[in-house]
């Protein structure tokens, strides 16, 4: 596993990430032709697919060397420097191998190979090699040196004394979140599921908004073919950093390929949309179907324009009201559950009022959703790659109702279903 001292929400994610992703090839990677060279490239890639780095970093060195241009070898053999700089605790060596690093991951993408994890570290790492977030593991310098040591004995497969010095760095800080966590890896590489676990769960009461350890565990349940348990921490996962692809690729859709489970939301579409007040003038813009009398219920979508109109309208009083610290107007989650919830009304009064022969698809999912309490929910999940804004009211409505969001993604992300 790949790992790196940075804080929470960082753009490389805290702590140790699992090497797992593909490594994308394009056409400015060479193709090489069978060689001496070909099996020396073979081996250093195994080795660090190992993370045996003190292993491959000579013999990828060699490489690049001799080919300084196939993007592959220089993608590993930047991120086998980051490995090498993380246990050192010398600061001057450790900002000449991350700034080296860096700029041998930059080549590699310019050069077509690149990944989430390679992207991270590029934008986790100042071009001068400084640690964007100080790449220490605690304040104690004490605690740091042990876990650097437990990282160093770990690089080289020494599991009893990464052990070792993980609890010496916990015992000076109890608060080192990594300890736990790395400590969980140890015992994941050793097949040694149940102390994995337990170690993982340590992690987790450190710091239960980190989505790390819930990650890491589910990878640990998976191995052992405990499928829904595994999803259920990679739910965790999600609903701690629900905004970053890397997360969603490295737990959920991992299950979902073992399972063969499709990932998705129920498909509902508003019919019509209102752009915010612009010169004292708004646009309303309504699907013509809606206006039709077909029996299905689609021109509840009237309610959906009306009621973001009364937000987005009058100098935005309504939002001012909701949001009286914002200094300017966004759609945001209040005010699509409020205009969504509308629509649900309205269809509710044309069926009580025998209007409704067969009720569109989408407003029965919109109901049932709706009526099951995940209406904000889906939204925060389902609707913010139409509306970016929304995902600024994620963490105000998580932090009060984690539970929905676990429903939603049970109940309908990951049901197959859609």
């Amino acid at each position: 596993m790949l790992r790196f001292p940075l804080p929470f929400r960082t753009l490389i994610a805290a702590a140790s990430l699992v090497l797992c992703l593909a490594i994308t090839f394009s056409a400015a990677t060479p193709i090489l032709a069978q060689s001496t060279f070909d099996a020396e490239r073979e081996r250093a890639f195994i080795l660090y697919e190992e993370n045996r780095f003190p292993e491959v970093l000579p013999l990828l060195e060699k490489l690049a060397i001799r080919y300084p241009d196939d993007g592959q070898v220089l993608l590993r053999l930047g991120m086998s420097l980051v490995m090498e700089s993380i246990p050192s605790n010398d600061v001057e060596l450790r900002k000449q191998l991350r700034t080296r690093a860096r700029a041998l991951l930059v080549r590699a993408r310019d050069l077509g190979a690149t990944d989430d994890l390679a992207e991270w570290t590029i934008a986790g790492i100042a071009p001068d090699g400084k640690d964007e977030g100080g790449g220490r593991f605690s304040l104690s310098k004490e605690a740091d040196e042990a876990m650097r040591a437990g990282e160093a004995a770990y690089a080289r497969n020494d599991h009893d004394a990464a052990l070792k010095a993980y609890a010496r760095a916990a015992k000076i800080d109890p608060r080192i979140y990594e300890a736990p966590l790395f400590s969980g890896d140890v015992f994941l590489q050793q097949e040694e599921w149940q102390k994995a676990g337990e170690w993982y769960a340590r992690a987790i009461q450190l710091d239960p908004d980190r989505e790390t350890a819930y990650r890491y565990w589910g990878d640990a349940l998976l191995r052992q073919s405990r499928h829904d348990e595994a999803r259920d921490k990679y739910v965790e996962a999600v609903i701690v950093e629900p905004y970053t692809a890397y997360i969603w690729r490295n737990g959920l859709f991992r299950w979902a390929d073992k399972q063969g489970v499709h990932l998705g939301h129920p498909k509902i579409e508003p019919r019509s949309s209102v752009s915010p007040m612009k010169d004292n003038h708004m646009t309303i813009t309504i699907d013509p179907k809606t206006l039709e009398k077909n029996g299905d219920g689609t021109s509840a979508w009237m309610a959906y324009s009306i009621t973001r109109a009364a937000w987005a309208g009058n100098n935005y009083e309504r939002f001012k009201k909701e949001f009286p610290t914002e200094k300017e107007y966004r759609h945001s989650l209040k005010e699509e559950a409020a205009a969504l919830r509308q629509v649900v009304e309205m269809v509710k009064r044309q069926i009580k009022d025998s209007e409704i022969k067969q009720l569109d698809p989408a407003l029965a999912a919109l109901v049932k959703i709706h009526d099951e309490g995940l209406l904000e929910a889906y939204i925060l999940f389902a609707r913010v790659g139409a509306i970016n804004s929304v995902g600024a009211d994620y963490a105000d409505y998580g932090h009060a109702n984690r539970d929905k969001l676990r429903r939603y993604l049970r109940e309908y992300v990951t049901s197959g279903k859609y």
